[in-house]
């Protein structure tokens, strides 16, 4: 095991999988001569040259539009956005070929392609680079949808990705790059489609996944102290999601949180508790509370910001008033 950063293991899937299959390449804006936006492609065009590690100009749906085609020709394209939020200029190429080649063509061609960069907010950086599109693409059958929240889960999923014969769409967080946790030397794989339970508890189901369950971490650390016993799920892959791990955990704990980043209306945590009343309802002792973000862009002004984004205390909240729920 070693200390690495979340940035060091994004190089490290990439360069991995395309030692392994010269079919792979990656492509995208300062991907190369400048290691990447985030360095989270760091050495890799001195290793694989520029044809493989390819310089983009900033024309999402050009480069997003070639790495499709390519597919059909035999290539296993990474393509890396700066931000999804630029990914809404490719999102044609994404949802209306990608998505669509294997059941157009009647299962005669697959379109093994990853899309990666950052999602949703961090920090200051404005409205319009401040958007979670998690459930904007798990809505679109076709796409696999993955968001990782720690260094050790993003290697594992995203060589899984890289290996998948269908559309990934992976998403990180500026605001994760820096982290840092043991990550094996040897190879391994998570599987696409599996949530994790990062922390046992007996009295409350709490779900959430990316870089806002640290909110969550930080709000059980405050419950234990008050006896109240928090499970954490981090779901980690948006589509396909693992109901059958929360509808377990939520049969045991009678109750469920889910904390997520994303404006309340229509999204994955609307999914979860449906689903949830639908197959675990005898089992509930308090109606499910969600926390997201408040339903407006995001602020630019810090002390905006922090009454936008959801907080700590008012995940401390939610896990009482579902405890305590008469």
């Amino acid at each position: 095991m070693a200390i690495k950063t979340f940035r060091e293991v994004i190089a490290e899937a990439m360069s991995e999988e395309m030692r392994r299959d010269p079919s792979i390449f990656l492509i995208g804006e300062e991907v190369a001569e400048y290691n990447g936006a985030y360095k989270a492609s760091k050495g890799m065009l001195d290793e694989f040259g520029p044809k493989r590690v390819i310089d983009a100009p900033i024309a999402e749906a050009g480069f997003a539009g070639i790495s499709v085609g390519s597919t059909l020709t035999g290539c296993r394209p990474i393509v890396e956005f700066m931000t999804f939020n630029f990914s809404l200029v490719a999102i044609d190429q994404i949802i209306n070929n990608a998505a669509k080649i294997y059941q157009m063509s009647g299962g005669q061609m697959n379109c093994p392609i990853v899309f990666r960069g950052p999602t949703a907010s961090a920090g200051q950086l404005g409205a319009t680079h401040s958007q979670a599109f998690d459930s904007w693409y798990a809505n679109v059958p076709g796409l696999k949808v993955v968001v990782p929240s720690n260094p050790y889960d993003a290697k594992g999923l995203l060589k899984t990705a890289i290996r998948d014969n269908d559309p990934v769409i992976f998403m990180e967080s500026e605001q994760m790059y820096g982290d840092k946790m043991e990550v094996p030397e040897e190879e391994y794989l998570i599987p696409i489609g599996k949530a994790d339970i990062k922390r046992e508890g007996k009295d409350v189901t709490l779900v959430s996944y990316g870089k806002v369950i640290k909110q969550a971490y930080a709000a059980a650390d405050e419950l234990a102290k008050e006896g109240i016993e928090v499970e954490i799920i981090d779901i980690r892959t948006i589509r396909p999601l693992d109901y059958e791990t929360i509808i377990a955990s939520v049969k045991k704990t009678n109750r469920l949180v889910v904390l997520e980043e994303a404006w309340p209306f229509a999204n994955v945590s609307s999914e979860i508790t449906y689903m949830v009343q639908q197959k675990a309802f005898d089992y509930l002792d308090a109606p499910v509370k969600r926390i997201n973000t408040k339903d407006t862009s995001a602020p630019y002004a810090p002390n905006l910001f922090e009454k936008w984004y959801p907080q700590v205390k008012e995940v401390v909240d939610a896990v009482k008033s579902v405890m305590y729920k008469k």
